[in-house]
């Protein structure tokens, strides 16, 4: 057990033992705890918008976020109700020095997630 745990620690690259996302974990704790969702995905583009002017300055390594999210909280809710929902959720990570720059949302519930992935399969 233990030679199998020392070679899955060294088989993952450096950076992902080491790497530190305290933003990122944050906002997949409030997610998942609020939301309860099917799916969640959290990619950091962070590295794609390093040299922007806004960011000049900036050392944080968590500032541009993409989630997906697929959760049945979102029934019966508009679009700009879901994302509000996630708004207020992150507002602190959004709030502070270093924190959210920008986030893009992609929010469904289980029964849409279902249907486009059926429309994504038919249409193949």
């Amino acid at each position: 057990m233990l030679r199998r745990l020392a070679f899955t620690v060294a088989s993952r690259p450096f950076s992902t033992i080491m790497a530190s996302k305290p933003l990122e974990d944050a906002m997949r704790a409030k997610l998942s705890d609020a939301l309860k969702p099917e799916k969640l995905e959290i990619h950091n583009d962070s590295h794609m918008h390093s040299h922007h002017k806004a960011m000049e300055g900036n050392t944080s390594k968590e500032t541009h976020f993409r989630v997906v999210i697929t959760s049945d909280a979102f029934k019966a809710k508009s679009q700009p109700a879901r994302h509000r929902m996630v708004y207020t959720l992150l507002k602190d990570e959004m709030a502070q020095e270093g924190g959210i720059h920008a986030l893009q949302l992609r929010t469904r519930t289980v029964d849409e997630d279902a249907r486009q992935a059926t429309e994504d399969v038919t249409s193949s």
